[in-house]
């Protein structure tokens, strides 16, 4: 039917030149955009200088040793005293005067004297005990084994040196307690019972404190002793 077709409008032919010219512009766009995403690849793969700091890490400091709590102490059961008696001593030295009476303490007990059982024990003690002494109680010189003496190189009492230049003699008798150290016990007090001169008493109980003694024994304990003690003050030429 439609043997005849109708042309259209001719296309204009390029020149060779514009060929030539398109095929280089486009081959030149195509490596700038392979170049640049070349190039963009390789500053992508250079290493980012990336800023490190070192801390120091403490080390954990081991846990202190543990304190091991100390064993309690051992009890122990002092000994029952031994049945026996004690010996009446007479006083090395006499006191110039009846003692004052202490209420507070123990009454000596006769049956104590019986002269039965072990020497150095009690009437009420333990046959073949071995106790101890108490040695917070005052005893008196006749009932202790072994009294109290001054010790040897122990201070002395000073001579008042106004009564050696007037050439007076003198004497004090001095009352005071010798505790287990061998000590003057001041909170037992010292007291003069006799003196010739104040200042003679002044200088022993300057020196009491400062001086030094072998405290008195009952069955190899020491224990508190009342010491009545004569001090004499003489010049010697």
């Amino acid at each position: 039917m439609f043997n005849q077709l109708i042309e259209s409008k001719r296309a204009k032919k390029r020149s060779p030149g514009t060929t030539a010219f398109s095929i280089g512009l486009h081959a030149g766009l195509i490596g700038l955009a392979v170049w640049a995403t070349a190039n963009a690849a390789i500053k992508n793969e250079k290493p980012k200088a990336e800023k490190i700091e070192f801390v120091q890490v403490k080390k954990d400091e081991p846990p202190p040793p543990k304190k091991e709590a100390p064993p309690p102490p051992k009890a122990t059961v002092a000994p029952p005293p031994p049945k026996g008696f004690q010996v009446p001593q007479a006083p090395p030295i006499v006191p110039v005067k009846i003692p004052d009476i202490d209420l507070s303490k123990k009454v000596t007990n006769v049956a104590d004297f019986s002269g039965k059982g072990v020497e150095g024990g009690v009437a009420n003690g333990v046959v073949g005990g071995k106790g101890p002494v108490s040695n917070t109680e005052t005893y008196f010189s006749f009932q202790v084994e072994k009294p109290a003496a001054m010790a040897s190189g122990t201070v002395t009492p000073q001579y008042p040196e106004t009564l050696r230049s007037a050439g007076i003699e003198g004497e004090v008798d001095a009352e005071f307690t010798v505790d287990t150290t061998g000590r003057v016990d001041q909170a037992a007090g010292i007291k003069i019972n006799k003196a010739t001169n104040d200042l003679f008493a002044a200088a022993v109980k300057s020196a009491l404190p400062r001086m030094k003694f072998y405290p008195a024994e009952i069955g190899g304990h020491k224990v508190r002793q009342l010491v009545q003690q004569p001090f004499t003050f003489t010049i010697t030429h």
